[in-house]
């Protein structure tokens, strides 16, 4: 596999285009599934036997 960066570019700004012109129910459904997606994780993760998941802090910004 070699990385050509323009290709992965390329097929971001497509990907954006694509979502960008997408009815907003269907950007919302979309969300929705998203959504679902997480809790799932975080319900598996909750009854995960294992080690704990690695929680970051959000960095905190500065305005200007």
């Amino acid at each position: 596999m070699t990385l050509d960066l323009s290709r992965i570019l390329a097929g971001k700004r497509a990907m954006r285009e694509k979502l960008a012109h997408l009815p907003l129910a269907e950007k919302l459904r979309m969300l929705d599934e998203l959504r679902e997606r997480t809790l799932t994780i975080r319900r598996a993760g909750a009854q995960s036997k294992s080690a704990p998941a690695v929680r970051e802090r959000s960095p905190k910004y500065r305005s200007r």
